[in-house]
Protein backbone atom coordinates (compact mmCIF):
# COMPACT_ATOMS: atom_id res chain seq x y z
CA UNK A 1 0.00 0.00 0.00
CA UNK A 2 1.19 3.77 -1.26
CA UNK A 3 2.36 5.82 1.56
CA UNK A 4 -1.23 8.18 0.86
CA UNK A 5 -3.08 5.19 2.80
CA UNK A 6 -1.33 5.21 6.12
CA UNK A 7 -3.55 6.89 8.03
CA UNK A 8 -5.85 5.99 10.30
CA UNK A 9 -9.42 3.92 9.34
CA UNK A 10 -12.07 4.56 11.40
CA UNK A 11 -13.60 1.91 13.41
CA UNK A 12 -17.18 0.62 14.17
CA UNK A 13 -18.50 0.70 17.74
CA UNK A 14 -18.22 -2.63 19.93
CA UNK A 15 -22.00 -2.89 20.68
CA UNK A 16 -24.85 -3.65 18.16
CA UNK A 17 -25.07 -0.97 15.69
CA UNK A 18 -28.37 0.22 14.23
CA UNK A 19 -27.14 2.03 11.24
CA UNK A 20 -28.23 5.62 11.20
CA UNK A 21 -28.61 5.96 7.46
CA UNK A 22 -30.78 2.57 7.16
CA UNK A 23 -33.41 4.83 9.76
CA UNK A 24 -32.93 7.15 7.07
CA UNK A 25 -34.11 4.67 3.74
CA UNK A 26 -36.89 3.83 6.49
CA UNK A 27 -37.98 7.49 6.90
CA UNK A 28 -37.74 7.51 3.06
CA UNK A 29 -39.61 4.10 2.40
CA UNK A 30 -42.32 5.74 4.55
CA UNK A 31 -42.71 8.75 3.10
CA UNK A 32 -42.87 7.34 -0.12
CA UNK A 33 -46.03 4.97 1.18
CA UNK A 34 -47.91 8.34 2.25
CA UNK A 35 -47.06 10.89 -0.75
CA UNK A 36 -45.89 8.70 -3.55
CA UNK A 37 -44.73 10.89 -6.70
CA UNK A 38 -47.67 10.22 -9.42
CA UNK A 39 -47.98 12.04 -12.85
CA UNK A 40 -45.71 14.95 -13.09
CA UNK A 41 -44.14 14.86 -9.64
CA UNK A 42 -43.39 11.03 -11.35
CA UNK A 43 -41.67 12.39 -14.58
CA UNK A 44 -39.72 14.92 -12.63
CA UNK A 45 -37.97 11.75 -9.87
CA UNK A 46 -37.41 9.45 -12.18
CA UNK A 47 -35.22 11.55 -14.47
CA UNK A 48 -33.82 13.00 -11.20
CA UNK A 49 -32.94 9.31 -9.84
CA UNK A 50 -31.22 8.98 -13.29
CA UNK A 51 -29.05 12.01 -13.20
CA UNK A 52 -28.38 10.41 -9.46
CA UNK A 53 -27.39 7.21 -10.37
CA UNK A 54 -24.87 7.96 -12.95
CA UNK A 55 -23.42 10.94 -10.59
CA UNK A 56 -22.89 8.15 -7.94
CA UNK A 57 -20.76 6.10 -10.32
CA UNK A 58 -18.90 8.83 -11.39
CA UNK A 59 -17.90 9.50 -8.26
CA UNK A 60 -17.16 5.71 -7.22
CA UNK A 61 -14.52 6.05 -10.53
CA UNK A 62 -13.50 9.08 -9.39
CA UNK A 63 -12.92 7.75 -6.17
CA UNK A 64 -11.28 4.51 -7.18
CA UNK A 65 -6.75 3.94 -7.22
CA UNK A 66 -6.76 2.30 -9.83
CA UNK A 67 -2.93 1.87 -8.76
CA UNK A 68 -3.55 1.05 -5.51
CA UNK A 69 -6.31 -1.96 -6.25
CA UNK A 70 -3.01 -3.26 -9.25
CA UNK A 71 -0.65 -3.23 -6.29
CA UNK A 72 -2.18 -5.43 -4.17
CA UNK A 73 -2.52 -8.33 -7.32
CA UNK A 74 0.31 -9.89 -5.55
CA UNK A 75 -2.12 -11.52 -2.91
CA UNK A 76 -4.11 -12.73 -6.02
CA UNK A 77 -5.50 -16.25 -4.40
CA UNK A 78 -7.36 -13.90 -1.91
CA UNK A 79 -8.89 -11.38 -4.06
CA UNK A 80 -9.54 -14.76 -6.36
CA UNK A 81 -11.18 -16.25 -3.24
CA UNK A 82 -13.48 -13.25 -1.79
CA UNK A 83 -14.50 -12.91 -5.43
CA UNK A 84 -15.54 -16.37 -5.83
CA UNK A 85 -17.31 -16.10 -2.65
CA UNK A 86 -19.15 -12.60 -4.22
CA UNK A 87 -19.65 -13.73 -8.04
CA UNK A 88 -20.05 -17.65 -7.53
CA UNK A 89 -21.19 -18.73 -4.35
CA UNK A 90 -23.70 -16.15 -3.64
CA UNK A 91 -25.11 -16.67 -6.98
CA UNK A 92 -25.98 -20.31 -6.19
CA UNK A 93 -27.28 -19.85 -3.33
CA UNK A 94 -29.70 -17.45 -4.37
CA UNK A 95 -30.40 -19.81 -7.49
CA UNK A 96 -30.96 -21.80 -4.78
CA UNK A 97 -34.03 -20.38 -3.36
CA UNK A 98 -36.08 -21.13 -6.59
CA UNK A 99 -37.07 -23.62 -3.66
CA UNK A 100 -39.07 -21.51 -1.28
CA UNK A 101 -41.35 -20.30 -3.83
CA UNK A 102 -44.39 -20.30 -3.83
CA UNK A 103 -44.34 -21.36 0.23
CA UNK A 104 -42.01 -19.54 1.78
CA UNK A 105 -41.12 -16.31 -0.68
CA UNK A 106 -43.18 -14.56 -3.59
CA UNK A 107 -41.95 -14.51 -7.03
CA UNK A 108 -40.89 -11.23 -6.80
CA UNK A 109 -39.11 -11.15 -3.45
CA UNK A 110 -36.95 -14.37 -4.52
CA UNK A 111 -36.38 -12.38 -7.56
CA UNK A 112 -35.24 -9.58 -5.42
CA UNK A 113 -33.29 -12.41 -3.17
CA UNK A 114 -31.33 -13.61 -6.09
CA UNK A 115 -30.58 -9.74 -6.96
CA UNK A 116 -29.06 -9.27 -3.46
CA UNK A 117 -26.67 -12.59 -4.07
CA UNK A 118 -25.12 -10.82 -7.34
CA UNK A 119 -24.21 -7.50 -5.70
CA UNK A 120 -20.91 -6.47 -5.28
CA UNK A 121 -19.10 -6.83 -1.60
CA UNK A 122 -18.67 -3.42 0.61
CA UNK A 123 -15.57 -1.33 0.57
CA UNK A 124 -15.78 0.42 3.93
CA UNK A 125 -17.60 -2.03 6.72
CA UNK A 126 -15.68 -4.82 4.66
CA UNK A 127 -12.65 -2.58 5.92
CA UNK A 128 -13.52 -1.28 9.23
CA UNK A 129 -14.51 -5.14 10.81
CA UNK A 130 -11.31 -6.50 9.49
CA UNK A 131 -9.32 -4.02 11.28
CA UNK A 132 -11.61 -4.48 14.58
CA UNK A 133 -10.77 -7.94 13.98
CA UNK A 134 -7.03 -7.80 13.63
CA UNK A 135 -6.99 -9.01 10.06
CA UNK A 136 -5.20 -8.18 7.25
CA UNK A 137 -6.28 -4.79 6.34
CA UNK A 138 -4.61 -3.82 2.84
CA UNK A 139 -6.02 -7.34 1.58
CA UNK A 140 -9.52 -6.14 2.58
CA UNK A 141 -9.11 -3.10 1.17
CA UNK A 142 -7.50 -4.33 -2.40
CA UNK A 143 -10.86 -6.93 -2.52
CA UNK A 144 -13.24 -4.40 -1.58
CA UNK A 145 -12.28 -2.64 -4.77
CA UNK A 146 -11.72 -5.73 -6.61
CA UNK A 147 -15.35 -6.55 -5.97
CA UNK A 148 -16.40 -3.43 -6.72
CA UNK A 149 -15.17 -2.77 -9.91
CA UNK A 150 -15.83 -6.11 -11.14
CA UNK A 151 -19.76 -5.40 -10.17
CA UNK A 152 -19.43 -2.84 -12.33
CA UNK A 153 -19.68 -5.26 -15.42
CA UNK A 154 -20.97 -8.67 -13.47
CA UNK A 155 -23.80 -7.83 -11.51
CA UNK A 156 -25.69 -6.57 -14.40
CA UNK A 157 -24.77 -9.31 -16.49
CA UNK A 158 -25.37 -12.21 -14.37
CA UNK A 159 -28.72 -10.14 -13.28
CA UNK A 160 -29.72 -10.05 -17.07
CA UNK A 161 -29.15 -13.87 -17.18
CA UNK A 162 -30.16 -15.49 -13.94
CA UNK A 163 -33.16 -13.24 -13.28
CA UNK A 164 -34.63 -12.84 -17.06
CA UNK A 165 -38.10 -11.57 -16.64
CA UNK A 166 -37.08 -9.77 -13.49
CA UNK A 167 -35.55 -7.07 -15.41
CA UNK A 168 -37.24 -7.66 -18.85
CA UNK A 169 -34.42 -9.73 -19.97
CA UNK A 170 -30.74 -8.79 -21.66
CA UNK A 171 -32.31 -6.74 -24.41
CA UNK A 172 -30.79 -3.43 -26.41
CA UNK A 173 -32.82 -1.40 -24.16
CA UNK A 174 -31.16 -2.59 -20.79
CA UNK A 175 -27.61 -2.92 -22.26
CA UNK A 176 -27.68 1.05 -23.84
CA UNK A 177 -28.99 1.68 -19.74
CA UNK A 178 -26.34 -0.55 -18.14
CA UNK A 179 -23.56 1.40 -20.14
CA UNK A 180 -24.85 4.52 -20.48
CA UNK A 181 -25.98 5.05 -16.62
CA UNK A 182 -23.42 2.78 -15.01
CA UNK A 183 -20.49 1.79 -17.05
CA UNK A 184 -19.89 5.65 -18.75
CA UNK A 185 -20.22 7.65 -15.69
CA UNK A 186 -17.68 5.10 -14.11
CA UNK A 187 -15.07 5.33 -17.03
CA UNK A 188 -15.60 9.01 -17.14
CA UNK A 189 -14.38 9.26 -12.89
CA UNK A 190 -11.97 7.03 -13.83
CA UNK A 191 -10.48 8.95 -16.58
CA UNK A 192 -10.79 12.00 -14.73
CA UNK A 193 -9.80 11.04 -11.54
CA UNK A 194 -6.33 12.85 -12.00
CA UNK A 195 -8.03 16.16 -12.15
CA UNK A 196 -10.81 15.89 -10.15
CA UNK A 197 -9.54 12.88 -7.33
CA UNK A 198 -7.77 15.60 -5.28
CA UNK A 199 -11.21 17.42 -5.08
CA UNK A 200 -13.27 14.36 -4.04
CA UNK A 201 -10.56 14.00 -1.38
CA UNK A 202 -10.65 16.82 0.04
CA UNK A 203 -14.49 17.47 -0.21
CA UNK A 204 -15.15 13.70 1.16
CA UNK A 205 -17.60 14.63 3.70
CA UNK A 206 -19.90 17.04 2.00
CA UNK A 207 -19.81 14.53 -1.17
CA UNK A 208 -20.75 11.39 1.00
CA UNK A 209 -23.78 13.33 1.87
CA UNK A 210 -24.51 13.38 -1.81
CA UNK A 211 -23.83 9.75 -1.88
CA UNK A 212 -26.53 9.33 0.63
CA UNK A 213 -28.59 11.42 -1.03
CA UNK A 214 -28.68 10.59 -4.12
CA UNK A 215 -29.55 7.30 -2.89
CA UNK A 216 -32.45 8.16 -0.78
CA UNK A 217 -33.93 9.63 -4.12
CA UNK A 218 -33.62 6.43 -5.55
CA UNK A 219 -35.72 4.66 -3.26
CA UNK A 220 -37.82 7.22 -3.09
CA UNK A 221 -38.60 6.80 -7.04
CA UNK A 222 -38.39 3.39 -7.06
CA UNK A 223 -40.81 2.49 -3.60
CA UNK A 224 -43.56 5.50 -5.14
CA UNK A 225 -43.72 3.65 -8.03
CA UNK A 226 -43.92 0.30 -6.25
CA UNK A 227 -47.07 2.14 -3.87
CA UNK A 228 -48.81 4.14 -7.15
CA UNK A 229 -48.73 0.14 -8.70
CA UNK A 230 -50.48 -1.21 -5.99
CA UNK A 231 -47.38 -3.98 -5.49
CA UNK A 232 -47.02 -3.63 -1.90
CA UNK A 233 -49.88 -5.42 -1.48
CA UNK A 234 -47.77 -8.51 -2.20
CA UNK A 235 -46.11 -8.11 1.22
CA UNK A 236 -47.40 -9.30 4.54
CA UNK A 237 -46.16 -9.40 7.66
CA UNK A 238 -45.56 -13.25 7.34
CA UNK A 239 -43.85 -13.02 3.87
CA UNK A 240 -41.62 -10.46 5.48
CA UNK A 241 -40.25 -12.39 8.22
CA UNK A 242 -40.04 -15.65 5.91
CA UNK A 243 -37.71 -12.96 4.00
CA UNK A 244 -35.64 -12.18 7.24
CA UNK A 245 -35.21 -15.61 7.97
CA UNK A 246 -34.48 -16.58 4.81
CA UNK A 247 -31.62 -14.09 4.61
CA UNK A 248 -30.62 -14.93 7.80
CA UNK A 249 -30.31 -18.25 6.90
CA UNK A 250 -27.68 -17.09 3.90
CA UNK A 251 -25.44 -14.90 6.04
CA UNK A 252 -24.83 -17.88 8.23
CA UNK A 253 -23.75 -19.64 5.17
CA UNK A 254 -21.58 -17.25 3.94
CA UNK A 255 -20.15 -16.34 6.97
CA UNK A 256 -19.26 -20.19 7.69
CA UNK A 257 -17.82 -20.74 3.61
CA UNK A 258 -15.82 -17.86 3.75
CA UNK A 259 -13.87 -18.68 7.30
CA UNK A 260 -14.16 -22.29 7.23
CA UNK A 261 -13.41 -22.58 3.07
CA UNK A 262 -10.32 -19.93 3.38
CA UNK A 263 -8.84 -22.27 6.09
CA UNK A 264 -9.05 -25.49 3.54
CA UNK A 265 -7.52 -23.34 1.44
CA UNK A 266 -4.48 -22.24 3.34
CA UNK A 267 -4.55 -19.12 4.19
CA UNK A 268 -3.36 -18.05 7.80
CA UNK A 269 -6.47 -16.17 10.22
CA UNK A 270 -5.61 -12.63 9.38
CA UNK A 271 -6.47 -12.88 5.76
CA UNK A 272 -8.92 -15.68 6.33
CA UNK A 273 -10.86 -12.15 8.55
CA UNK A 274 -10.28 -10.33 5.53
CA UNK A 275 -11.87 -13.22 3.15
CA UNK A 276 -14.87 -13.78 5.99
CA UNK A 277 -15.58 -9.93 6.05
CA UNK A 278 -15.28 -9.20 2.41
CA UNK A 279 -16.68 -12.89 1.16
CA UNK A 280 -19.73 -12.60 3.15
CA UNK A 281 -21.11 -8.81 2.39
CA UNK A 282 -23.16 -7.15 0.02
CA UNK A 283 -22.97 -3.17 -0.82
CA UNK A 284 -26.23 -1.24 0.01
CA UNK A 285 -24.24 1.72 -1.74
CA UNK A 286 -23.83 -0.20 -4.86
CA UNK A 287 -26.89 -2.62 -5.11
CA UNK A 288 -29.66 0.43 -5.00
CA UNK A 289 -28.56 2.39 -7.83
CA UNK A 290 -27.98 -0.79 -9.35
CA UNK A 291 -31.53 -1.92 -9.24
CA UNK A 292 -33.25 1.02 -10.16
CA UNK A 293 -31.66 0.90 -14.07
CA UNK A 294 -31.91 -3.27 -14.33
CA UNK A 295 -35.92 -3.45 -12.67
CA UNK A 296 -37.51 -0.09 -13.46
CA UNK A 297 -40.75 0.36 -12.10
CA UNK A 298 -40.34 -3.18 -10.55
CA UNK A 299 -37.36 -2.17 -8.01
CA UNK A 300 -38.92 -1.39 -4.64
CA UNK A 301 -39.59 -5.04 -3.97
CA UNK A 302 -36.19 -6.09 -5.48
CA UNK A 303 -34.09 -3.35 -2.97
CA UNK A 304 -35.99 -4.33 -0.10
CA UNK A 305 -33.87 -8.10 0.38
CA UNK A 306 -30.74 -6.20 0.15
CA UNK A 307 -31.91 -3.03 2.78
CA UNK A 308 -33.16 -5.67 4.85
CA UNK A 309 -29.60 -7.88 4.38
CA UNK A 310 -27.66 -4.75 4.56
CA UNK A 311 -28.76 -4.27 8.26
CA UNK A 312 -28.40 -8.09 9.25
CA UNK A 313 -24.94 -7.94 8.21
CA UNK A 314 -23.65 -5.66 9.84
CA UNK A 315 -25.26 -6.16 13.46
CA UNK A 316 -23.82 -9.92 12.94
CA UNK A 317 -20.31 -9.12 11.75
CA UNK A 318 -19.65 -6.54 14.37
CA UNK A 319 -20.28 -9.31 17.23
CA UNK A 320 -17.95 -11.49 15.17
CA UNK A 321 -15.46 -8.85 15.25
CA UNK A 322 -15.40 -7.77 18.71
CA UNK A 323 -15.18 -11.68 19.33
CA UNK A 324 -12.04 -11.94 17.03
CA UNK A 325 -10.31 -9.25 18.43
CA UNK A 326 -10.37 -10.70 21.58
CA UNK A 327 -9.04 -14.20 20.11
CA UNK A 328 -5.65 -14.99 22.05
CA UNK A 329 -4.43 -15.92 18.25
CA UNK A 330 -4.58 -12.13 17.46
CA UNK A 331 -1.43 -11.45 20.06
CA UNK A 332 0.40 -13.56 18.13
CA UNK A 333 1.52 -11.57 15.53
CA UNK A 334 0.18 -13.24 12.65
CA UNK A 335 -1.93 -10.61 11.18
CA UNK A 336 -1.22 -6.74 9.48
CA UNK A 337 -1.01 -4.35 11.76
CA UNK A 338 -1.18 -1.73 8.69
CA UNK A 339 -3.06 1.58 9.54
CA UNK A 340 -4.65 2.49 6.71
CA UNK A 341 -7.89 4.79 5.17
CA UNK A 342 -10.44 3.94 3.38
CA UNK A 343 -9.84 5.35 -0.01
Amino acid sequence: MSSRTSRRIPTLPSWLPVDPYILALIGTVALAALLPASGAAADVASGASTGAVALLFFLYGARLSTAEALDGLKHWRLHLTVLACTFVVFPLLGLASHGLVPYVLTPQLQDGFLFLCLVPSTIQSSIAFTSMARGNVPAAICAGSFSSLAGILLTPLLAALLLGGGTGGFSADSLVKIVLQLLVPFLAGQLLRRWVGGFVARHKKVLGYVDRGSILLVVYTAFSEGVVGGIWHQVTPVRLGALMAAEAVLLALMLSLSWYGAKRLGFGRADRIAIQFAGSKKSLAAGLPMASVLFGAHASLAVLPLMLFHQMQLMVCAVIAKRRSRDPLAETGEMSQVPVTVG
